[in-house]
């Protein structure tokens, strides 16, 4: 029996949380969410390292990294893009949820991060925003 190819599997997406923040009920959530539509999800706890999360995002294939932040761990964004672009891993498309002031937001998306989602973004924004990226990614392969 073959693998599925790229076209064939779910879309494939971690969610996680880096730094010190260990607020995790919005990633839990839309962890929910992204895996009630389908796809499949590769959730970590809280406090993960980037090296870690770049290491799993390697072994586990995934399209789409969602990353939490609650307490300016969003900040570390740059260091994660730049990290995956290091290891091979620059079509790996970056989202990031939770409080992210505006001016911070577009430091992120200039970094490359695909996607800032803000406290009360729509599941449905969220679930076709993610498909679209993992879509995105595998053009990219």
């Amino acid at each position: 029996m073959t693998a599925p190819s790229l076209s064939q599997r779910p879309p494939k997406v971690l969610v996680t949380k880096v730094g010190l923040d260990g607020h995790d009920r919005g990633s839990r959530l839309v962890a929910a969410y992204l895996r009630d539509a389908g796809m499949e999800v590769v959730y970590t706890a809280p406090w993960q390292e980037i090296a870690a999360v770049v290491k799993l995002a390697l072994e586990e294939d995934v399209d789409v990294i969602g990353i939490s932040s609650l307490a300016t761990d969003h900040l570390l964004l740059p260091q994660v893009m730049a990290a995956l672009e290091e290891a091979g891993l620059g079509h790996v498309k970056v989202v990031v949820g939770g409080i992210v002031p505006d001016d911070e937001a577009a430091e992120l998306l200039e970094a490359g991060v695909a996607r800032v989602f803000h406290p009360g973004s729509a599941r449905e924004d969220i679930v076709e925003t993610v498909r679209r990226l993992a879509e995105d990614a595998r053009s990219l392969v």
